[in-house]
C-alpha cells in the first residue's frame, strides 16, 4: 500500500481552472488516496478498453451542416414514458462515499437539480430508501432507477427488487456483463480495502454464500462462481417479481440484443463496464450502431463508456442511442467538490451538447443520425 496520505477534504466550490469534464481528474487525484483512486479510476488488466472507449469517440469525425433554421431547438428526449429535459444520466457507481462523505446523496441531489437521471448502484454506500426520500419530491428531477446484480441468494434478489419498487424507483437495471470480477491489477497493487464506514449497505442482510468445496482439479471460476451466474432463463422470473420496467446493462453483441428483443425487455444499455471487466473488449462507440441495427425501434438504447464531451453525446445519439450515461467524470467531480461538482458536470455537458447540435445543424436530438458522419462506423 502506498504511503500517500488519506483523502484531502473536498473543495467548497468548482475550481477556477475547471472548465470541462476532463479537468476534474487532476483535482480528484489530489484528494483521493491510492486506495480510492485505484477503485474509482482504474479498469481491468492493461486498461486497454478504458483507453479505447475514449479513443473511439475521438475518432468519429462529425460533418456539420450550415445555414439551417435552429430557432426553438431543444435537447428533450422521450425515455420509458417520460419526457426528459436532456439525454444525460449518471451511471451506477458503487461505494461513492469513497469519493466524498455525502456519497450517493450528493450525486442524486445534483442529478435532480439538473434534471438528469440517476441510477443507484446495488453496491451503494447509502441506502436506497434514503436516496429515494431525498430526491423523489423534486419536481424537475430526472428518472430514478436501481441497478441490480443477481445475488447468489435469489430470494434476496427478489427482496432487493421489491424494496426498490416500494421506495419509488422507476426501473430496474440488471447488470449482465459481470458474472465475475475483472482482473483489476491497479486495485490489487493498491491492496484495495474499503475504509471503515464504507460498505454496500443495501446488501447488509444478504446471507453468506454457501461454502463451495472444490479440489485442485476444479476451477474456482467455473465450478464455484458460475453456478450462481444469471442466465436468460431467469429474465422472466425476475420480471415477475416487479411491475417496474427491466433494462439490461452490458449488452455488447448483436445476438444478445436480439435475444433481449425476443424477451421484450424495456431497454438496453450498451456498456463494457467502463473497461472494468473484460479488457480488450470492443469500445462502445463501435458496438452501438450494430446493436441499433439488431433491435431497430423495439426498445430504447443507452450507452456509456468514455463519454466526457457534448460532441460524444451527439455522436452517441447519431449512432442510435436515446440517452447516455456518464461515470468516472462525475466521480472525479464528486471527489473534488461534492454535489456542486456533479451538478457542474451535468450543466457543462448539456451546454456542450447544445453547442454541438447547433454547430452540426441539429435543432433537436431527433435530427442527429448517420448523416452526421461521411460513413457510419
Amino acid at each position: 500500500m502506498s504511503d500517500r496520505p488519506g483523502r484531502v477534504p473536498a473543495l467548497q466550490q468548482v475550481p477556477p481552472d475547471v472548465v470541462c469534464l476532463p479537468d476534474y481528474a487532476a483535482h480528484a487525484r489530489e484528494r483521493l488516496d491510492d486506495n480510492a483512486w485505484a477503485y474509482l479510476a482504474g479498469a481491468a488488466a492493461d486498461e486497454i478498453t478504458l483507453r479505447a472507449n475514449r479513443a473511439a469517440w475521438d475518432n468519429l469525425a462529425l460533418v456539420p451542416r450550415v445555414l439551417r433554421r435552429l430557432t426553438g431547438g431543444h435537447t428533450r428526449v422521450e425515455l420509458l414514458g417520460r419526457t426528459l429535459a436532456h439525454p444525460l444520466l449518471l451511471a451506477p457507481v458503487a461505494y461513492q462515499r469513497l469519493a466524498h462523505p455525502d456519497g450517493e446523496l450528493a450525486s442524486a441531489h445534483a442529478a435532480a437539480a439538473q434534471g438528469a437521471g440517476f441510477i443507484l448502484s446495488a453496491q451503494a454506500s447509502t441506502s436506497m430508501e434514503d436516496v429515494a426520500r431525498a430526491v423523489l419530491p423534486e419536481a424537475e428531477r430526472g428518472p430514478l432507477w436501481f441497478q441490480l446484480y443477481m445475488q447468489h441468494d435469489r430470494g434476496f434478489t427478489r427482496e432487493l427488487v421489491q424494496r426498490a419498487e416500494a421506495a419509488g424507483y422507476e426501473a430496474i437495471v440488471l447488470t449482465v456483463d459481470a458474472p465475475s470480477h475483472g482482473v483489476r491489477d491497479r486495485e490489487r497493487r493498491a491492496q484495495l480495502k474499503l475504509p471503515e464506514g464504507v460498505s454496500a449497505v443495501n446488501l447488509a442482510r444478504l446471507p453468506p454464500a454457501p461454502r463451495t468445496q472444490i479440489d485442485r482439479t476444479q476451477s474456482w471460476v467455473f465450478d464455484a462462481l458460475m453456478p450462481d451466474a444469471p442466465t436468460w432463463d431467469e429474465i422472466d422470473t425476475l420480471r415477475s417479481h416487479t411491475n417496474l420496467p427491466l433494462l439490461l446493462k452490458g449488452v455488447m453483441h448483436p445476438e444478445d440484443a436480439r435475444e433481449a428483443r425476443r424477451q421484450q425487455v424495456a431497454g438496453l444499455i450498451v456498456s463494457n463496464h467502463g473497461g472494468r471487466t473484460l479488457d480488450t473488449a470492443a469500445p462502445t462507440a463501435w458496438v452501438l450502431p450494430r446493436i441499433a441495427d439488431a433491435v431497430g425501434d423495439a426498445m430504447p438504447l443507452l450507452v456509456d463508456g468514455g463519454i466526457q464531451r457534448g460532441t460524444d453525446v451527439l455522436k452517441a445519439l447519431a449512432l442510435g442511442a436515446r440517452a447516455v450515461l456518464i461515470g468516472r467524470p462525475y466521480m472525479h467531480a464528486l471527489a473534488t467538490c461534492g454535489a456542486i461538482g456533479v451538478a457542474h458536470v451535468l450543466r457543462v455537458l448539456r451546454d456542450e451538447l447544445e453547442v454541438a447540435m447547433a454547430l452540426c445543424g441539429c435543432r433537436t436530438v431527433a435530427d442527429a443520425g448517420p448523416q452526421l458522419f461521411f460513413e457510419a462506423p
